[in-house]
């Protein structure tokens, strides 16, 4: 038997977006896996600080953290990008000065603006963290904050298209919808992560599996030879799935592994 890797997304792939709880269902074929000799990785545009909620539920081989700008194996930092400071600083003073807002993401935690944001969605996100000690707001004005990605929310007051010339050549958006910009150094992504891993365990690319369901997943879903798109997904990942499965509450990751032989 060759061994597999493994790679999931978290958010609408491994646990519900409705209820946040991982199935049963799920954790048992992962765990089986496990312990056939598969390796089991999270791959996620959330930073590390982030995932209580699967450490809580679920053992697994590593975390692959920010789109690809962090990577920890089996507990030790395996490769982590630091963008220099003098760009942070830039990118945060032209979030500013183009009208757009959100949140900044690092390893060991996110940073909003202090003042009040005129945007919803980074006011919620703000409630959403409160006494979970990860969220620290900041002046964006002063000092470059420790991030490793950020997402971006805009709208018709927004200098948009200014903002985005500001992020060249460095950095790459992927397009989340409804004004959500996920915004990485160019050169990572969940693909480029899956092939660190890859290449580390010396794991040919024909035992790759990832499991998804949004538009950061687009990466991972078309460098993958098995690619597993969840039941309720963006429809930019279906031209490069190789199994469409069962929505999360309806088990299926288990669906998938069972479709695909993973278990044998």
């Amino acid at each position: 038997m060759k061994r597999k890797a493994l790679f999931f997304d978290i958010d609408g792939t491994l646990l519900s977006d409705r209820t946040k709880e991982l199935p049963e269902s799920a954790q048992t074929v992962i765990r089986r896996a496990q312990e056939m000799g598969h390796l089991v990785f999270i791959n996620s545009g959330r930073a590390r600080c982030l995932m209580q909620e699967v450490e809580e539920k679920l053992q697994t081989d590593g975390y692959l953290c920010g789109c690809g700008t962090l990577v920890e194996i089996q507990g030790s930092r395996a490769l982590h990008h630091v963008i220099s400071a003098k760009r942070r600083l830039e990118i945060q003073r032209s979030i500013i000065a183009c009208d757009v807002d959100g949140v900044l993401e690092g390893t060991g935690g996110l940073f909003a603006q202090s003042c009040p944001s005129r945007f919803p969605e980074v006011e919620r996100l703000k409630n959403l963290f409160v006494g979970r000690d990860v969220m620290f707001g900041a002046d964006w004005t002063l000092k470059a904050l420790p991030f490793d990605k950020f997402c971006i929310v805009a709208d018709e007051k927004s200098n948009l298209s200014g903002f985005f010339q500001s992020l060249e050549p460095d950095f790459s958006c992927i397009d989340r919808g409804h004004g959500l910009f996920e915004c990485v150094p160019r050169g990572y992504d969940k693909a480029t992560a899956m092939k660190f891993i890859l290449d580390y365990f010396g794991i040919p690319w024909e035992e790759s599996y990832a499991f998804g369901d949004s538009s950061n997943d687009l990466a991972m879903i078309r460098y993958a030879c098995h690619s597993v798109v969840m039941g309720e997904h963006d429809a930019v990942l279906e031209p490069y799935a190789s199994l469409i499965t069962k929505t999360v509450e309806d088990d299926g990751i288990a669906w998938a592994f069972e479709k695909l032989n993973i278990l044998g």
